[in-house]
């Protein structure tokens, strides 16, 4: 089985080339890093290299690691400070930002599903497999509660006409300073389900994307845009501005002309923003598991944190404070230290919970810290007497008075969040109204002088249901049906004191779903036993009930459609009932030979970044036993035995595109000197109509071959 770079086949390889000069570098589109002093630095394995809009841009963990190599045999001789920060001077007066944070949050597109609320306000979705939605959330109301002090290390950094181009500390008087976010950030959260998110949305999209979403949230000037900051979150199953395999997100604003498309025209001025991707995808190479077991979030609060902590000391790249030498941010020097390491990354206690976050660099200490003292630069100081624990009734009124100081004498505003469903807050501090809903809420109250000095406290809020109203859900007893077959069923429940009840369930049989009345319809599609939970609430209190629900395969459970299912499952037809990427199907012998006839598929294999996909739309019988099989041959030029630096993702997509589940993910790691084979059980998906995909991704260089053949869908 021949290894072989696929250049001298179907694409030019790049030969001849003895020197790295400017103009070789950028005929091979190597545009150097933002900021960088010199195109000789840029560094051909950051993301950002060819994509100057990328700013802050977090490179997966195998990227990172190819990254750290090269610099390491490309340092500089003359540089005495490598991680040293520098004030760019800023970009239309503006190089920090210098009060308090409106972190607004935007779920992109419609493949985020279904909305709900959870008990703490969040918005939930159900197309958010991994639940990053609500501790996203959470995340942002945390940050600057709880005395937490990972952001402290912003409050180092500065602006205004004081600081001088080309600084690397702030000076005693002149200066603006980030000031400590006291009371959590979080100022918005908005579903535009207008669409579906692009399935590689753009730089330019994603800016046009914090537009809308500036006009929703009403911050329609430069002013309400100071100190906003647009997290623009991407679906699971996307691939926005191409991050699969490269990174793992990145910020910038609408005013950079360097964006894919060019600057996005915004009339609300120029907004922050960012780029977040759904990275759990990447799996370990975007942090899952970074610090914790399993860690499935790790990598996405600490992609969060990263991007915001660089917002905040460079609003507008690259104006605010970067390394002119290497274009990196404060996170960005940070980025990937292990947990236990000085530096590394480590769970940051807040207000509302326990986040995975990365450190950040700090001029002031010279070392990336996950902790920094907040400093103070003289002005008055706001503390907020803590009224301890509260507990309630619901239906019984609530009145109390919170108490808090200014050392200069100023008059403060209150604010709070996370108060109970039915109680607000004056701007003089007093909390009232009636709870209309029984839960706990983690409240933070903030209070804030004319100075813009905040100070905060958090405590728990316990509403408990009232004591003389209940609600009893009628037990349907054990339920069955057969796949195929329409099932209407209606839940029944009552309210002690004659409210009306709104109905939920978990656990339905896939096809069925309960509306608000009770109504349990749908046609089943898939054969399985479910344990099912039926909830009525009146808003006030809430009553529940559980039963088994088993669906019958059709035809009494034969197998009613047996044999092979896919088209030119060979590819003896060429492209046949395929869809591929160009130059994928062919006649490969001898360097790829056929593991049957003389056709096969060949993905990979150039050595150079690059993405190969093969599909083909399947319909899965139901009442059968599914299985997927292909044989497959890699080989590769790699020479490590630990990273999986190039890969093969196989998975089950749904009708409208979005990722069902991943079967396999196959890398250089798994090379083989022959064919073997590989099969899958899709009885989960039976019923249903889906695409099986391949996906083959490689990085900038040593190739990697995934050859595929005789595939085949046997349903018996």
């Amino acid at each position: 089985m021949g290894i072989s770079l696929r250049g001298g086949v179907r694409r030019a390889a790049l030969t001849g080339l003895t020197t790295f000069s400017l103009a070789g570098a950028l005929a091979l589109g190597l545009a150097p890093v933002a900021g960088a002093a010199s195109p000789a630095t840029a560094n051909p394995y950051n993301p950002a290299t060819g994509h100057a809009y990328r700013h802050g841009v977090i490179p997966t963990v195998a990227q990172g690691a190819k990254m750290k190599q090269w610099a390491s045999s490309h340092a500089s001789p003359t540089a005495t400070s490598a991680n040293t920060l520098s004030y760019g001077g800023g970009i239309g007066g503006v190089g920090v930002n210098d009060g308090k944070s409106q972190v607004y949050l935007v779920f992109y597109g419609s493949q985020w599903g279904t909305q709900s609320t959870n008990g703490s306000g969040d918005a939930t979705f159900s197309g958010d497999p991994d639940g990053a939605a609500p501790v996203t959330q959470e995340m942002f109301k945390g940050i600057g509660t709880g005395n937490e002090l990972w952001s402290a290390d912003l409050t180092q950094w500065c602006d205004g006409n004081g600081v001088a181009t080309g600084a690397t500390s702030c000076p005693a008087s002149g200066a603006s300073y980030v000031p400590y976010q006291s009371g959590g950030i979080l100022s918005g959260v908005w579903y535009d389900n207008s669409g579906a998110s692009p399935s590689a949305a753009t730089g330019n999209q994603l800016g046009q994307e914090a537009v809308k979403a500036a006009t929703h949230f009403g911050n329609t000037t430069a002013a309400s845009n100071r100190h906003a900051y647009y997290v623009i979150l991407s679906p699971t199953g996307t691939n926005p501005d191409n991050y699969q395999g490269q990174y793992c997100a990145w910020h910038d604003y609408t005013g950079d002309s360097s964006l894919t498309g060019g600057a996005v025209n915004s009339p609300d001025g120029p907004l922050a923003f960012s780029n977040q991707p759904y990275n759990m995808d990447s799996g370990s190479g975007c942090g899952v598991g970074f610090v914790n077991s399993p860690g499935t979030l790790d990598g996405w609060t600490m992609t969060l944190g990263h991007e915001w902590h660089e917002m905040m000391s460079d609003q507008f790249p690259a104006g605010g404070w970067t390394n002119t030498s290497s274009g990196q941010e404060n996170s960005d020097e940070c980025a990937w230290i292990a947990a236990g390491q000085a530096g590394g990354a480590a769970n940051v206690a807040m207000g509302t919970g326990t986040f995975t976050e990365q450190a950040s660099w700090s001029n002031d200490t010279n070392a990336c810290a996950i902790s920094h003292p907040i400093v103070n630069h003289g002005g008055n100081s706001v503390t907020v007497t803590n009224p301890g624990n509260q507990t309630g009734t619901v239906g019984t009124a609530v009145s109390l008075q919170i108490n808090g100081s200014d050392s200069g004498g100023a008059s403060l505003t209150y604010s709070a969040t996370g108060l109970p469903a039915g109680l607000s807050i004056s701007s003089s501090g007093l909390i009232s109204g009636t709870p209309s809903a029984s839960g706990t809420s983690t409240v933070s109250v903030t209070a804030t002088d004319s100075t813009g000095a905040s100070g905060s406290t958090s405590f728990t809020w316990t509403v408990n249901p009232s004591s003389t109203e209940t609600v009893s859900v009628t037990n349907p007893g054990s339920q069955t049906g057969t796949v195929g077959t329409a099932v209407s069923k209606q839940i029944s429940a009552t309210d002690s004191a004659g409210k009306s009840l709104t109905f939920s369930a978990t656990g339905l049989p896939a096809g069925l779903s309960i509306s608000s009345s009770g109504l349990i319809s749908g046609t089943p599609t898939t054969a399985a036993t479910s344990s099912v939970t039926v909830t009525a609430t009146s808003g006030t209190a809430s009553g529940s009930t559980s039963f088994s629900w088993t669906i019958n395969p059709s035809g009494g459970g034969g197998c009613t459609s047996p044999g092979q299912k896919l088209a030119n499952p060979g590819f003896e037809s060429g492209s046949a009932s395929w869809t591929a990427t160009a130059g994928v199907i062919g006649q490969n012998g001898p360097s790829e030979p056929a593991h049957s006839g003389s056709w096969n598929a060949w993905l990979d294999g150039y050595g150079t970044t690059h993405t190969d996909t093969l599909a083909q739309k399947v319909a899965v019988p139901a009442g059968c036993t599914d299985t997927f099989s292909f044989w497959l041959h890699i080989d590769t030029d790699e020479t490590t035995t630990t990273t999986a630096y190039d890969t093969l993702k196989v998975q089950v997509l749904s009708s409208t595109g979005s990722v069902l589940g991943t079967l396999a993910t196959y890398s250089n790691l798994n090379a083989n000197s022959g064919y073997s084979q590989h099969s899958f059980n899709l009885s989960s998906y039976a019923g249903q109509t889906v695409t099986l995909k391949f996906t083959g991704s490689e990085d900038a260089s040593l190739q990697t071959s995934f050859v595929i053949d005789d595939t085949a869908v046997n349903a018996s």
